[in-house]
């Protein structure tokens, strides 16, 4: 039996990533470090990079999260515009993968890249708001999309600059505002700031390590233990 991957799992939100985590937690995976948009501190096999309110596009400097290490990354997102995954796959992304994806589906496109492949895996880019894991807002009815619209809007974008970063179009942005507004009871931009402020929607700066699994077993195994 191989060895359990050892994976980081990289978002700015803490919630996001215990959702991501629980997804895998039975897959024969071990999870080593969960954090903010680091770099990468701990010895794992691939970076899972969620892409959960990010500024997407050339925003994404896949260097910063391996630097030094052989880790691979692959980009974990709801948005699956073509241009966007060939920009990730030119800039150092090992493979790129749907949220829509169950949790064995995550770990067999998660082996092939280990085994050498470019792993590209889309779907249906509106079926994650149906899909597992965890996002800010969910006890507030906001779909993952919505959430993320949410979350940009908090950080201070535009509805151009989401539409831009996001490949979507204005109209698209401007529907899931609409919804999203009506869930969570606001109506002007500058009280959905101050009730993403109050609902968690502004980014995390938390690194999680677990020590038992800090270094890898096959460097414990070198030096004798």
């Amino acid at each position: 039996m191989k060895r359990p991957l050892r994976l980081a799992i990289v978002d700015d939100y803490a919630v996001v990533v215990a959702g991501v985590a629980a997804i895998l937690a039975h897959e024969h995976i071990d999870v080593v470090e969960t954090g903010a948009s680091t770099p990468v501190i701990s010895d794992v096999d691939i970076v899972l990079y969620d892409t959960f309110a990010q500024t997407q596009g050339t925003g994404i400097d896949l260097e910063d999260f391996v630097r030094d290490s052989g880790a691979k990354v692959v980009v974990y997102s709801w948005n699956l515009n073509p241009q966007l995954i060939e920009e990730a796959i030119a800039g150092g992304a090992h493979g790129y993968v749907s949220k829509v994806l169950t949790g064995p589906q995550i770990v067999a496109a998660l082996h092939r890249v280990m085994d050498g492949e470019i792993v590209v895996i889309t779907g249906d880019e509106e079926t994650s708001v149906g899909g597992a894991g965890d996002w800010p807002g969910r006890s507030a009815g906001l779909s993952p999309r919505e959430a993320e619209v949410i979350a940009l809007i908090t950080q201070g974008l535009s509805n151009q600059d989401i539409a831009d970063r996001a490949f979507i179009s204005i109209n698209s942005v401007k529907t899931y505002i609409r919804t999203a507004y009506r869930k969570i009871g606001v109506e002007r931009r500058a009280q959905a700031v101050l009730w993403g402020v109050q609902n968690g929607f502004e980014p995390d700066t938390l690194r999680m390590i677990d020590p038992t699994l800090y270094v890898r077993w096959m460097s414990e195994a070198r030096r004798g233990r």
